[in-house]
């Protein structure tokens, strides 16, 4: 009986007792992101409309090609930073879930900072919330789950302090924004997002430093531009080059990483063109503020409608704390 009680005793696991104040990569002094790898990625729903301009089987990924790239991005941000691989349930209607920067948004503003999960208006997406929300509480934040349609991250994106800018209208809602204003002691500049081709903030709007921000005034109403330069110098960008996905990028220290199929495609054609266009002033603007450009073929995720910061969660700002000087 008492080798059975030994061995019993051996099987039981040791009872831990909960830490006063979790740590999570957004306290870290590097920067740190969340991605996933494109187990669950396809394009049998067309739900943007990049993907309706193109027949189911011309947009169909190439699996194998799919992964090489996700490893290419995936090995330069963990070159410098943490890199956290969000697991992919065995679960239907997932399509998109390599898409983490919607999948919500970490409010660095705040310490310890909580993490707000998305309320998808997307319904192939619907089911990523209860992923997210499993995950960041596994990981020791405080979680909140967003009452009105919001996108997360890729239609919030934060300047400095607690000044974030918020795109409404096609994703998420502008009533969204005011809930966080009265929960989460946040100041948000609200858009209007009116072009289906550019149906996220990220599109649109690209933090480039704490005090500069590209942003297509074309694309909102002048008293909304007034507004976001009244937190940060606007570097005006134009429709194409957003198209073409120039604010659809990602800062890593003092590199910017941005997606660029240029390779792929003909040269003298107008996508080339407009492609080259784009890269050449990416790259113009990064010289400007002392940082470097490095492209990614993410041609695969292209049919899914998505560019780089789709597919890039932040759980810190730690690379807006770089000095470049």
């Amino acid at each position: 009986m008492a080798l059975q009680d030994s061995v019993t005793e051996r099987r039981t696991a040791p009872r831990l007792e909960p830490i006063e104040r979790p740590r999570t990569p957004s306290e870290l002094q590097r920067p740190a992101f969340l991605v996933n790898f494109p187990f669950s990625y396809s394009t049998e729903i067309a739900n943007n409309a990049w993907m309706t301009d193109v027949a189911e089987e011309e947009r169909k990924p190439d699996t194998k090609r799919a992964m090489t790239q996700f490893l290419s991005l995936y090995s330069f941000l963990a070159s410098e930073g943490l890199v956290y691989l969000l697991p992919t349930p065995r679960l239907e209607g997932l399509q998109d879930l390599v898409f983490t920067a919607n999948l919500g948004i970490i409010l660095a503003h705040l310490d310890p900072s909580p993490v707000l999960v998305s309320s998808f208006t997307s319904e192939p997406r619907r089911g990523e919330s209860e992923v997210g929300l499993s995950l960041f509480g596994s990981m020791g934040y405080e979680v909140h789950f967003a009452p009105h349609r919001f996108e997360g991250e890729a239609d919030l994106k934060h300047l400095h302090d607690n000044v974030y800018v918020g795109g409404y209208g096609l994703r998420s809602e502008r009533e969204g924004y005011e809930w966080m204003e009265r929960e989460f002691d946040i100041e948000i500049v609200k858009v209007r997002e009116t072009d289906p081709y550019l149906y996220h903030l990220d599109c649109t709007v690209f933090p480039l430093t704490r005090e500069d921000t590209l942003v297509c005034t074309e694309m909102f109403e002048r008293g909304e531009v007034a507004e976001i330069e009244r937190h940060t110098n606007v570097i005006d960008v134009g429709v194409d080059e957003c198209y073409s996905g120039i604010c659809n990028s990602v800062r890593l220290s003092n590199t910017i990483l941005n997606g660029s199929s240029l390779h792929d495609l003909s040269a003298g054609s107008e996508d080339y063109h407009y492609e080259v266009k784009k890269n050449r002033r990416l790259e113009d603007i990064a010289v400007e503020h002392a940082m470097e450009v490095s492209y990614f073929d993410l041609g695969e995720y292209m049919k899914g409608g998505a560019l780089l910061s789709c597919m890039v969660m932040h759980l810190n700002r730690y690379s807006y704390a770089f000095r470049l000087v």
